[in-house]
């Protein structure tokens, strides 16, 4: 128990897997899995979004494993990775107890949430998954990048998806055909606006965005692009810095799904995640609905 690097034993290949220390047999936990996006690995995003720091206090699971695809850079790939992915699920859901998973969210930051949208898309997730956490990783409902998000980087960056139809890519997610909990979270300076409404939102017949008290942190992430150190833009994302996020919910959803939008000020694509906008979300994840576990098959 506690923090280890795991083994899934059909690949050879290894993740973290953090829960809390003091775990007893048949405890309740909430499961997340957590994608790196293009150009990173597990452990830069570990650092980026600190979940394991609060395993303890909420019950959690986190699952952090690094895509196999290296070049042009390290990036997600269907036919590289799902596989994997699934035998993660599995090897939680028989290590915990599938009884015992009282929800599982899927987290991805930039091609990661686009790798997690089109997770959704597959029986074997849309059947598990209870909420998605896109950090900067496409929104249902889109947002615009400004030019500024396409800064030069040192070689080449991962191919993207198709630019048409409703395929998940940069800004725009497709919306998923299962029941899920939806929070969108990205910097102010990685798109123009935050729309106003939310067709996720309405789906479920919730009523208008509120906007609950900002959270404040005084302390800053833990992680940040280094390799752009002292030629970033705003949007892509400068030095870790103390901030304020503001917090929308879209009440009254149907069957208690939540549905949020939150934005970082004065924050980009690859600033690391504040401690207590961290906490917020896992708060979040953690009150909304779950129990897909105990039906899957």
């Amino acid at each position: 128990m506690g923090s280890i690097s795991a083994v899934d034993k059909k690949t050879g290949r290894k993740f973290y897997l953090d829960d809390p220390d003091d775990l007893q047999p048949g405890d309740k936990v909430v499961f997340l899995l957590s994608l790196h996006g293009g150009g990173s690995v597990g452990a830069w995003q570990r650092a980026y979004f600190p979940a394991f720091q609060y395993k303890e206090r909420y019950r959690l699971v986190i699952a952090t494993p690094s895509a196999a695809t290296k070049e042009p850079v390290r990036h997600w790939l269907g036919e590289a990775d799902d596989a994997h992915l699934r035998n993660i699920v599995n090897y939680v859901f028989d290590r915990y107890g599938k009884d015992n998973i009282a929800s599982f969210w899927i987290i991805g930051h930039s091609q990661g949430g686009m790798t997690a949208n089109r997770l959704l898309g597959d029986d074997f997730f849309k059947h598990r998954v209870d909420g998605w956490l896109s950090l900067s990783g496409g929104r249902i409902g889109p947002i615009e990048l400004p030019a500024s998000f396409f800064v030069p980087v040192r070689g080449p960056l991962p191919p993207m998806p198709s630019q048409g139809g409703d395929t998940p890519r940069p800004g725009r997610a497709s919306p998923p055909d299962c029941d899920i909990s939806f929070i969108f979270a990205t910097g102010e300076h990685e798109m123009v606006a935050l729309p106003s409404t939310s067709p996720w939102a309405d789906k479920y017949g919730a009523g208008p965005r509120v906007r609950l008290a900002d959270v404040v942190d005084d302390e800053p992430g833990q992680i940040y692009d280094t390799i752009r150190e002292g030629k970033s833009t705003p949007a892509w994302g400068l030095s870790p810095r103390p901030g304020t996020a503001q917090v929308y919910l879209y009440p009254k959803a149907r069957d208690g799904r939540l549905i949020a939008d939150v934005v970082r000020l004065d924050k980009g694509h690859t600033e690391g995640l504040e401690p207590r906008i961290t906490e917020e979300l896992i708060k979040m994840m953690v009150a909304a609905p779950g129990g897909k576990a105990r039906r899957s098959s």
